[in-house]
């Protein structure tokens, strides 16, 4: 059974769509799946279970990219698309089913949950990940050798300043996290961000004691830093994709929330809790002269330590083993 499975370029998206990829494992386990997504999530598909081919979209000029992608395809007689762009290559392609998320799509909902509709599934399966030996053996580097050390995740940075808490209240986060009376007493903490986010993760990490300090800040591909992530016992980050990949990997993840919409992008599981600013989403950014793309400061400042403390708290006892 051949199978197209085109997803997305961005991080988090490409994680989230996994549940999918998850669910046509166990539903065809003898199928041959071809992935197509985007070069960053890429290396996240690279054990997915029955994958036969990966297919890197490099965004192009006059979307270019859709038209090579659809002239590597469309030789195939394809016995299931599943397209989460809602591209016109999976429409012109032969193929016996075809599952496409269009604007049909009820976006009220969580994502998760409108990718399980594309597929018209009852049951919404949660995002997985799966590890190569190569990037969980480069993932044991960046760990303590004692296992039994609880590592505690830190995301402090996010592809939109306006969704990032000011990296002064992670420094201060981590302190009391990890003080001794605190919930995680003395743990390493793994400090990550993307190329391009490095200031702000910096700042935090160089708040650590240097014998606790585990630097994952623009030092990986995205598969290898979800095996890292998954060796953490507990993740706190802003809204983005590596709070998606902490989440994936079964560690429980507060996700910090404000001008975006948790009930559509907050971590999925009942291992995951969110956080977010009192004011609502529209609050945030009702003001006069919003513009996203020319923003140049924090929306999150009214988030408080405390709010999150107690959040990490609950969180921690109600995923305790």
């Amino acid at each position: 059974m051949r199978i197209l499975f085109i997803s997305a370029t961005r991080l988090g998206d490409a994680v989230l769509s996994t549940g999918l990829l998850a669910h046509i494992a166990r539903r065809h386990p003898n199928s041959r799946v071809t992935v197509a997504c985007g070069a960053l999530p890429a290396p996240l598909f690279e054990a997915c279970p029955n994958r036969e081919e990966t297919i890197v979209l490099k965004k192009q000029r006059f979307h270019r990219h859709w038209f090579k992608l659809w002239r590597t395809v469309v030789g195939t007689r394809w016995d299931m698309v599943v397209d989460l762009r809602d591209s016109a290559v999976s429409r012109t392609v032969r193929a016996r089913e075809r599952f496409i998320y269009t604007k049909r799509i009820d976006r009220k909902n969580h994502k998760v949950a409108q990718l399980a509709r594309v597929m018209k599934l009852d049951d919404v399966p949660a995002p997985t990940l799966w590890f190569t030996a190569q990037q969980i053996e480069q993932a044991a580097l960046f760990c303590p050798k004692n296992e039994s050390s609880r590592i505690l995740g830190i995301g402090p940075t996010a592809n939109w300043i306006g969704k990032t808490w000011p990296a002064e209240r992670f420094v201060e986060l981590v302190r009391r996290l990890t003080a001794p009376e605190g919930i995680f007493p003395g743990a390493p903490v793994a400090v990550f961000a993307a190329p391009g986010e490095e200031a702000p993760a910096r700042l935090v990490l160089e708040s650590v004691p240097a014998d606790r300090r585990i630097d994952v800040i623009a030092k990986a591909d995205p598969g290898t830093v979800a095996a890292v992530l998954a060796r953490c016992a507990f993740y706190v980050g802003n809204d983005s994709g590596l709070m998606h990949t902490a989440a994936a990997a079964g560690v429980p993840t507060l996700g910090l929330f404000g001008p975006t919409d948790d009930r559509e992008y907050g971590p999925w599981g009942d291992h995951c809790a969110v956080v977010r600013t009192p004011e609502s989403r529209e609050e945030l950014t009702g003001f006069p002269g919003y513009e996203p793309k020319t923003l140049d400061r924090s929306l999150m400042e009214s988030l408080t330590v405390e709010a999150v403390l107690e959040a990490a708290s609950r969180l921690s006892i109600r995923s305790a083993p």
